[in-house]
């Protein structure tokens, strides 16, 4: 099945002339990290994750689910290829607030805007970018509420955001060009491997410009850019039921999801 470009402009809400413009570029952008929430659900309710383009469009367009970061990068740069801007995936290693070295298991997009080049990201969660940001060493770049930079050291990239503690990792990558096999070998451990942080914890997250919304098991997390507001819901009734009213994520109401994190089943 090709790409179905108006249902997907219809599922991020977006209305403007598509161009292979700079400023249509950040408009796409920010739509799609604006509407589609990222999240890992299906795995914790023992389902595969399907990153061919029939399956992404399946969820994340008809059915109006979210994805993590295979399905969100994949479909975006399918619609980034379809009005004329080139894309190259590119693999990195996490590193936010984590103590250890992580696989490459995180993929990103490089693009070429008329020769200009950009980084692209729609599928990070937590703290990820809302708009492209230009492959350029230590611009800052303000976001609405958060701020942004690259950072080149001996051929690795990190993006940063700044955060109370100061400037912190996001990510880190190089150039080297990703094939969709390595993203479906990378895909295959985030989705199935016990210890995998998407395994062990459930996650879902929509993203505003004002506010963040976080899942991450029970704890439901505001973030506004700088003033954060933690609760805890009382039980997976409560969570289907947050899912639904604060994400747009619709499950039955008795739908409960394994979280090897809190030995719920």
């Amino acid at each position: 099945m090709p790409l179905n470009l108006v249902a997907y402009l219809n599922r991020i809400g977006f209305e403007k002339n598509l161009q292979a413009t700079p400023a249509c570029f950040e408009d796409l952008h920010l739509a799609h990290a604006t509407r589609i929430p990222f999240e890992n659900l299906d795995i914790l309710l023992g389902r595969p994750i399907r990153i061919d383009l029939d399956s992404i469009q399946g969820k994340l367009i008809q059915a109006k689910r979210g994805g993590y970061c295979f399905e969100q990068n994949l479909l975006f740069a399918t619609v980034l290829e379809s009005i004329g801007l080139p894309v190259t995936f590119l693999a990195a290693r996490v590193r936010y607030r984590v103590h250890r070295v992580l696989p490459r298991t995180h993929v990103l997009l490089l693009v070429d805007v008329h020769g200009s080049k950009w980084i692209a990201d729609v599928g990070f969660g937590t703290v990820g970018l809302l708009k492209p940001i230009p492959l350029t060493h230590g611009h800052e770049n303000s976001q609405f509420g958060w701020r942004y930079r690259l950072i080149e050291k001996s051929g690795t990239w990190a993006l940063q955001s700044l955060e109370r503690e100061g400037w912190m990792d996001l990510y880190a990558f190089t150039m080297e060009p990703q094939d969709l096999v390595d993203l479906e070998m990378a895909n295959h451990y985030v989705s199935t491997f016990p210890q995998s942080r998407f395994v062990q914890t459930l996650i879902a997250q929509r993203s505003t410009t004002t506010e963040r919304r976080m899942l991450r098991n029970l704890d439901l997390i505001v973030d506004r850019g700088g003033e954060t507001e933690t609760r805890t819901l009382s039980d997976q009734g409560e969570l289907v039921r947050v899912l639904a009213e604060q994400f747009d994520l619709y499950f039955p109401d008795a739908t409960r999801f394994r979280i090897p994190a809190l030995e719920i089943s």
